[in-house]
């Protein structure tokens, strides 16, 4: 992800960005999408189990590499590290929260959404980011804007990309992997269908650079 640890967008096409109500749904959810083939598990600190959530899947389902996303505070770094975190995702930066994350010796992706923000976090040594908000910012035409001036950056799009989206945006060429959602469709999670999500994990999971399926 940076040059401070080994980068997990390589693992898989997708990562799966998982907001989870209910802390007993954590572990079987990870087991779900860790069997329909996406072990890069990104849960949000936006709900007040997060952390615990975090906690369970990095102590009970081994294949999963848990990361945790909208780390927004160097204390919210802190804590999600402290409860297992492998990586961390933000939707934005400050050189505050950078360092914050750069120093906690797990790998990082810092959000942007203009040239600047790119511009200035190459500046700062850190080339693999996250694009978000994706369709919002811009989407694919913006992203491949990006790839002429700027080869060196790399990307993680996510905001509004879903299994009909996100082949155009893994065909580009600073694409390494898409961020969302639409493997956990509410009802399915509010029904505790974990053979659906795995099922929608494998499909997601068949996605491969270049918009086609493995």
């Amino acid at each position: 992800m940076t040059s401070s640890g080994p980068s997990v967008l390589d693992l898989a096409p997708v990562v799966p960005v998982v907001v989870v109500d209910d802390v007993s749904d954590a572990v079987p959810l990870a087991r779900a999408l860790v069997a329909g083939g996406l072990p890069a598990i990104e849960v949000t600190l936006r709900t007040p189990g997060a952390l615990d959530a975090i906690r369970a899947i990095a102590g009970e389902v081994p294949d999963a590499v848990v990361g945790a996303g909208t780390v927004i505070t160097p204390a919210q770094v802190a804590d999600a590290v402290s409860a297992g975190a492998r990586f961390l995702v933000s939707p934005g930066w400050t050189d505050v929260l950078l360092e914050s994350m750069r120093a906690s010796g797990v790998p990082f992706l810092p959000g942007v959404s203009t040239t600047s923000e790119v511009v200035a976090l190459l500046e700062r040594g850190v080339s693999e980011m996250k694009f978000f908000p994706a369709e919002a910012a811009g989407g694919t035409a913006y992203l491949k804007s990006l790839h002429g001036p700027l080869p060196q950056a790399r990307f993680c799009p996510t905001g509004g990309i879903g299994l009909a989206t996100a082949p155009a945006y893994l065909a580009l060429p600073n694409v390494a992997c898409v961020g969302g959602s639409w493997m956990l469709p509410a009802d399915a999670v509010a029904g505790r269908d974990w053979a659906r999500v795995t099922e929608l994990a494998r499909q997601a999971a068949g996605l491969s650079a270049g918009g086609t399926s493995r």
